[in-house]
């Protein structure tokens, strides 16, 4: 098999080389952790009404990111809303990188009328608006957290299906794979086997920024109204404190910045990721 992986620790070392990176890592490292503590650091329900509303941030020492507009604790509900957006985020990635990673690896194994047919359709898909498909979805399904994950990876699934198809495009005629076939291997075992390990680098890359993407359509459609109304997130926090930004602007801003900073991280560590598993730069 012409393998294109690197060794773990010839991966980290190029990864580490890329100082925004690591500092995109750290963040989302502190992100999980909060998620993960949320019940711990705040066992309560985040949307319940825990004092007055809208005491500004360092008001109260109990409230230290304060209240929104019905008196509910900010820092609670950025917490336990890191928990929702970083699961969708995951998932949505999840789902749109198995979908288009069958739909590519089809299409660039088997070319043809195959091939054809399938990248007319991912071009039907992307000729339509994502976030309107997004809210189509959801408004037909359901506003909860399993039906946003399914509308969020049903529209980000074409760009890795591309990836794939290219990557199988340039590896199916490879001596590797001839000897495959040669030796009577099916085309399954081939596709899951042989090409796809040599495939997955770039497209590993590609769902990295998926899930800033799919944190971004999360916190669209909290902010219009349609997210799950038993979740604390940092989109619906955003949409909640809007009719008051002119007077109480901090409701907006905090989950604003952390929704912003999280999205920039991933994107750093897809950089990372890029350097690191990306051939054409390994020397640099």
């Amino acid at each position: 098999m012409a393998g294109r992986t690197l060794p773990r620790f010839e991966f980290f070392g190029r990864f580490a080389r890329n100082r925004g990176a690591l500092v995109g890592a750290g963040l989302i490292l502190i992100v999980a952790l909060a998620a993960l503590l949320a019940p711990v650091l705040f066992p309560t329900d985040p949307l319940r009404i825990v004092g007055a509303p809208e005491m500004w941030p360092g008001e109260d020492p109990d409230f230290l990111l304060g209240t929104d507009s019905l008196g509910r604790d900010i820092l609670a509900m950025i917490v336990h809303g890191a928990r929702a957006t970083l699961l969708i985020g995951l998932f949505a990635s999840a789902v749109a990188t198995l979908i288009g990673v069958t739909v590519g690896a089809i299409a660039g194994y088997f070319g043809g009328w195959m091939d054809e047919a399938i990248m007319r359709a991912v071009e039907l898909f992307q000729t339509i608006p994502n976030l309107i498909f997004v809210l189509t979805i959801v408004v037909i399904l359901g506003s909860t957290l399993e039906n946003i994950v399914i509308a969020i990876g049903v529209v980000s699934w074409t760009p890795i299906a591309r990836m794939t198809r290219a990557e199988f495009l340039a590896l199916r005629d490879r001596e590797f794979v001839q000897a495959c076939r040669s030796m009577g291997m099916g085309n399954g075992r081939i596709i899951a086997t042989e090409i796809l390990p040599n495939a997955l680098p770039p497209v590993i890359v590609l769902s990295s920024l998926v899930v800033a993407g799919a944190i971004l359509f999360e916190s669209a459609v909290s902010f219009l109204g349609l997210g799950d109304p038993n979740l604390a997130s940092w989109g619906r926090l955003v949409g909640d404190g809007r009719l008051l930004i002119r007077t109480s602007w901090y409701i907006c801003a905090i989950p604003g910045v952390a929704i912003m900073v999280t999205v920039l991280c991933l994107n750093l560590i897809g950089d990372g990721l890029n350097d690191a598993l990306n051939p054409k730069l390994r020397d640099r």
